[in-house]
This record gives structure tokens, C-alpha cells and sequence, in this order.
């Protein structure tokens, strides 16, 4: 019941609980038993608030909120994932845990919190937007291995609604919704220095 408790009180829908175990186990398989469970739990959080059968206006779906296009593709990353199911929250579970490890291990940065950054906004918006503003912000003379104050301030083409809500995703998982869950007992985040 304290469980319950603490969870409700930091904000943390009660339908991420049917799913907690699930995340555990596929981030673990995929990252390890050192797997950073707190941010894809935050990551769901954003997502879709935990509901399996959320839709978006632009057509991602399930807990993950994967496009229809990103869904069939997730097959050639992970074999085990091989009939797309975006609304099953196991499938979806799986694919959010090893899309982030597939971006996670083609970004460089100076910290785990910045690649951490850099693999959300990745997720969001896409690798090669990260890498082409990662390529902006060294030719403006700012660091691409930092992603706090170097390159979240560069845009490298997207429009301005897209790149917005592209910096505040990675802010609000690493900042605000991370240590929600980990102050809820859903295991070990990241170290993150970031400001809101």
C-alpha cells in the first residue's frame, strides 16, 4: 500500500504499475541488470502516459508510441521483435528498450546524462537530426559532446514546433519525470546536472 502511495504522490499514473515488471525484465535483457529502468519508465511516462492503447495525432501508437514505419523496422535491430505489435505492451516494452540501447551505442558524448539526452531527442525526432545538430553546434564553435547548452540551442533544419517540443522531451524525462520514479522505488536512473 505504501508502494501504491508514494507512486500516486509523485505523479506516477497507477496503470504503470500492471506494466512495471515487464519494463524491469525487457531493460534488463537488453541493458543488463545495471539497465537505467527509471528513465524508460519516465520515457513511457511521456510516451503515453502508460496507456496501451494510446493513438497520436500523427499516428504512433501504444505505450512506446512507435509510428507504423519505426514499428516494421524495429525487426532489424532485434529478431525477437520480428511481428510488429506496437499495442502489445510487452513488444512495445521490448522495442522502446532496445531502440534506446541501438541509439545509445551510435551517440558520443562527454557524460551519461548527455547521451542520455542526446539518445531521447534522438528517439523523438530521429538520429539523423542529432547527428546534423551535433555537427552545427561544433561548427559554431560549441562542444557536440555536450548536449546541455551546447547542442539542444542548435537546429539543424527542423520547423520550430518540432525542435521545441524535440528539447523539451529529453528535459522533461531527464529532469522531472526520472526522478519521480526513482524517488517511487523503479530502480536506478542517471546523474543529470540539467536545469528546467
Amino acid at each position: 500500500m505504501a508502494s501504491c502511495s508514494a507512486a500516486l504522490a509523485a505523479g506516477i499514473p497507477h496503470e504503470s504499475n500492471r506494466y512495471r515488471n515487464d519494463l524491469t525484465r525487457q531493460a534488463r535483457l537488453i541493458w543488463g541488470i545495471d539497465a537505467p529502468i527509471a528513465v524508460m519508465a519516465a520515457q513511457v511516462h511521456q510516451e503515453s502516459a502508460w496507456d496501451k492503447s494510446a493513438v497520436s495525432a500523427v499516428g504512433a501508437t501504444g505505450l512506446a508510441q512507435f509510428m507504423p514505419a519505426t514499428a516494421r523496422w524495429i525487426p532489424v535491430i532485434d529478431s525477437q521483435l520480428s511481428n510488429p505489435q506496437p499495442t502489445n505492451p510487452t513488444w512495445a516494452l521490448r522495442a522502446l528498450a532496445r531502440y534506446d540501447f541501438w541509439l545509445y551505442s551510435r551517440l558520443r558524448a562527454d557524460t551519461h546524462c548527455d547521451r542520455w539526452a542526446m539518445t531521447l531527442s534522438a528517439y523523438n525526432g530521429g538520429l539523423g537530426w542529432v547527428l546534423r545538430d551535433k555537427k552545427a553546434a561544433n561548427a559554431a564553435g560549441d562542444s557536440r559532446w555536450l548536449w546541455w547548452d551546447n547542442v539542444e540551442k542548435y537546429n539543424a533544419g527542423r520547423k520550430n514546433d518540432s525542435f521545441l517540443e524535440n528539447r523539451g522531451y529529453p528535459r522533461r524525462i531527464l529532469l522531472m519525470l526520472m526522478p519521480r520514479y526513482q524517488q517511487a522505488g523503479w530502480g536506478q536512473g542517471i546523474q543529470c546536472g540539467g536545469t528546467l
